[in-house]
Formats: structure tokens, C-alpha cells, sequence
């Protein structure tokens, strides 16, 4: 008999395994199903789940990065971080911006708005400073070049000359 943990929602519509790299089984399943059912469906994908489990027994996986999650220390330290790197690359480009505002993004370390609001990743106090600059000079650059054209680099390059190989080091990164 397999062993999972079972998670009813209102908001699910089907039952859904995942098979974790821990060997943890989840089941998610709408909270109007009936169990009987919901164990019959898990039996008719046994096989498929015991492929799983043996796979991430015998290909044991990298370990993730930890990264602590949002909380005001954490953004109030990259803020004091982005305004303290904003203030230092500031006075070679002398842009004017409105705000800044620290974010718990899933898919970017930082944005400019049209309205020259300046978006920071609290993820960036993480990174190496090296990596935490070049984000920096990339969002201020952005108050001159709302695109990442020819003009755009060569405006990133006066500060950080080496971004392409800081840009390629962030990829790794998962948000």
C-alpha cells in the first residue's frame, strides 16, 4: 500500500499526484471527492509512482539553494542595500526617480516603471555584490533607455563593464 498525504481543496478540479525528490507522495483532489475514489485513482498509477520514487532513489537530485523568505528585516536590509548602491552609481549618471520599492518577484530582480519607480527583488541580498550592482546600474540605466537596445548596454557598460558575464551568472539563479 502506497503512503501519501492527501490535500483537499474547494478550488481543485482534479486529482493531481506529485512525486517529490524526498520520496514524499502528495495527492491534491477536489474536497467534494469521495476518498474510495480518490484511492482507487492513486492504485491505477502505482506503478507510474513506484518508477518515480525508484528514479529519485537512484538519480539523487542537487540540493536547492536556501533563500529565507520575505519579511521586513529581509527588506528593510535590501532596501538600505539597492538605496546605499542606487546612491553610489547615482552620482556617475545623475537620473532622477521617484521610488523604490522592495518586492517578493517570482520571475525578475528588478523593474523600472514609466513612471520612474525603481522594483528590487529582496532575493538581491543574496547575491554576490558583483551581481547585486550590475542589477542595480540595469534598473537606473532604465531611467535613460525603456528598452534593452544598443544605447541601453553601452549606458550598463560605463558602470559594469563585465555584464554580460554577471548577466550569464544570474540565469543560474531560480527565483
Amino acid at each position: 500500500m502506497l503512503t501519501f498525504t492527501l490535500k483537499k481543496s474547494r478550488t481543485t478540479k482534479r486529482i493531481r499526484i506529485s512525486v517529490h525528490t524526498d520520496g514524499r507522495v502528495v495527492v491534491s483532489a477536489p474536497a467534494i471527492m469521495p476518498v474510495f475514489l480518490i484511492r482507487r485513482f492513486v492504485n491505477s498509477k502505482k506503478d507510474w509512482i513506484e518508477q518515480k520514487l525508484e528514479y529519485f532513489r537512484t538519480h539523487p537530485q542537487p540540493a536547492k539553494r536556501v533563500v529565507p523568505r520575505m519579511n521586513a528585516e529581509n527588506k528593510k536590509m535590501a532596501l538600505d542595500l539597492v538605496s546605499a548602491r542606487l546612491a553610489h552609481f547615482n552620482r556617475f549618471y545623475n537620473f532622477d526617480f521617484n521610488s523604490i520599492t522592495i518586492r517578493n518577484q517570482k520571475s525578475r530582480w528588478g523593474s523600472c516603471s514609466r513612471k520612474r519607480n525603481l522594483n528590487f527583488n529582496y532575493k538581491i541580498l543574496f547575491l554576490t555584490s558583483e551581481q547585486q550592482d550590475y542589477i542595480v546600474v540595469h534598473e537606473l540605466c532604465h531611467l535613460a533607455q525603456m528598452n534593452h537596445g544598443r544605447d541601453f548596454w553601452v549606458l550598463v557598460a560605463q558602470q559594469i563593464p563585465e555584464y554580460k558575464r554577471i548577466r550569464a551568472s544570474l540565469r543560474k539563479f531560480q527565483l
